[in-house]
């Protein structure tokens, strides 16, 4: 009786394991995907938004697809940063959200200058937005090397 108690809690221990390795694995992937998606979002945003910004200098309607473009961008950054990395990708995490920080200034410049109708060139031209966005891209894809994606 002994050995088949012992010999369930091996299979039960074993099992429950598993499990685990399991729920990591696809913590990893959901990650992974996370990542992929903020990173073409990010890409895209930076890529379209300094035209865009430049048109709403002077066109009150592109100010407002500028305003809402902006908004969901640091709704986007906000999400990312909250984010749970796997131990293996957690120092490349830190580096995207350090780039996210100094684009959520360079956003919340643009909002504020857009909210006070004082929309200027010159800042559209120095925007650590746009800078910070697109380096993100070699950085996440480090890290979809590092999680096998």
């Amino acid at each position: 009786m002994k050995k088949i108690s012992i010999a369930f809690l091996i299979l039960v221990i074993s099992l429950l394991s598993g499990c685990s390795a399991l729920e990591g694995a696809q913590n990893t992937l959901t990650y992974a995907t996370e990542v992929t998606e903020f990173a073409n979002e990010a890409t895209a945003f930076a890529k379209d938004t300094p035209a865009l910004a430049r048109q709403a200098v002077s066109d009150k309607e592109a100010a407002t697809e500028l305003e809402a473009s902006l908004q969901v961008m640091k709704t986007n950054i906000e999400e990312f940063n909250e984010l749970e990395p796997p131990e293996i990708a957690a120092d490349l995490h830190q580096q995207v959200v350090t780039q996210n920080e100094n684009a959520l200034k360079g956003i919340d410049l643009y909002l504020n200058n857009i909210k006070d109708g004082t929309l200027d060139p010159a800042v559209l031209e120095n925007n650590e937005a746009f800078k910070s966005l697109g380096e993100i891209k070699n950085i996440v894809d480090q890290i979809r090397d590092l999680v096998g994606q």
